[in-house]
């Protein structure tokens, strides 16, 4: 299968790109302890700039000094110092010639170190199934979290437009990815296990996506609209792989459908076989769900497509551009080597041990 549709030119709202090959997020730890990043952080995002990616979308930063971090050494974007510190990277993306998102996440009930304060929060004190990960520095069962009060929803609401306001008007990125997916706190909203709330908040499918979109919508009206806003949503959660939406394609008409009218221009969606059926008993996959609820908008694929085969066949089923996260680990050029025909290097799990943080191997020389 060609390979020349990956290397077509795309956009994003009012942002174009050379390709349609991004680098997807990937949470790599290596910020200070107080959620400034560093030199590594810069040299890691700069090579895969170097390496041909048309888009990057960082790992997840914190929005606030509450309960948002989820990891230890995770970067953030509460101050000025954390805001100068990643324009220092997006100014060496764009140097390359590449964009660069933020993507924005609260942990919820997912955090295993915080800097700012003890516990997590959620939307119902329900204890997250699974283990903590072991390479973020976690350690046995996940605590139960407590319930989020209604007045410290809105302040989360608040804190998600503050740090996506800052990173577009301090620290210089193209665009902003509300992270909505693999278990953290607005995907435990999305989750009827883990929303057992009976306010406004809790409910049937359309209102679990409630504080998703109210989100979208505060923080379109902090950017305003000619900054690409997205977000990132899937089935499967870091600590419950293989979870599937109870409803199967009516949950996917509800949610891609609200996202299409919230006035988001990207849906990112990631799966752990992208291609594959979303549901059982039907053949549709979540790209292709998406593409028929939510026509108009733009889809970023992402789930061991990095194949160039794969990444072609999920394009042709409606995707607009892919992501990559172990691909583009173990090829920070794949761009280059997939255009010019060269071999593709195999993912070696080995670099996310004993923590999942920047190796010495993964910074040029």
């Amino acid at each position: 299968m060609s390979s020349e549709l990956l290397f077509s030119a795309s956009r994003i709202g009012d942002v174009s790109f050379q390709n349609r090959l991004a680098v997807a997020p990937m949470t790599r730890v290596t910020a200070s302890e107080e959620g400034i990043a560093g030199e590594r952080m810069r040299a890691y995002y700069d090579d895969f700039a170097r390496g041909g990616f048309a888009l990057i979308i960082t790992e997840g930063i914190y929005i606030d000094k509450a309960w948002s971090q989820t990891y230890a050494y995770q970067a953030g974007m509460v101050n000025d110092k954390q805001a100068a510190a990643w324009k220092t990277i997006a100014d060496a993306v764009h140097l390359r010639g590449g964009k660069i998102f933020a993507q924005i996440q609260h942990s919820g009930a997912l955090s295993q170190g915080n800097h700012y304060l003890e516990g997590t929060v959620g939307p119902s004190a329900v204890r997250p199934v699974g283990k903590q990960m072991a390479f973020y520095r976690g350690e046995g069962e996940y605590p139960v979290p407590r319930e989020l009060t209604g007045s410290e929803i809105q302040d989360i609401i608040e804190s998600f437009a503050d740090a996506a306001s800052r990173a577009v008007t301090d620290a210089g990125f193209d665009g902003i990815e509300i992270h909505g997916a693999n278990g953290y706190l607005l995907d435990q909203f999305l989750t009827d296990d883990t929303n057992q709330r009976t306010d406004k908040w809790g409910g049937d499918t359309a209102a679990r996506l409630a504080l998703s979109l109210e989100v979208i919508k505060a923080i379109r009206n902090r950017v305003g609209k000619r900054i690409p806003v997205g977000i990132r949503i899937s089935q499967g959660k870091v600590n419950d792989f293989f979870h599937k939406w109870a409803q199967g394609e009516e949950d996917a008409r509800v949610v891609f459908s609200q996202l299409a009218a919230s006035g988001i221009d990207y849906l990112h969606l990631t799966e752990f076989e992208a291609w594959k059926p979303a549901f059982e008993g039907n053949p549709a996959s979540l790209v292709a769900l998406a593409r028929k609820y939510a026509p108009d908008l733009t889809i970023i694929a992402n789930g061991n497509l990095h194949d160039p085969n794969r990444a072609v066949q999920v394009l042709n089923e409606g995707a607009d551009m892919i992501a990559l996260g172990r691909g583009a680990l173990a090829n920070h050029d794949w761009p280059h080597r997939v255009k010019y025909h060269q071999p593709l290097n195999a993912f070696n799990s080995s670099i996310l041990a004993p923590i999942a943080d920047i190796k010495d191997s993964e910074i040029p020389a």
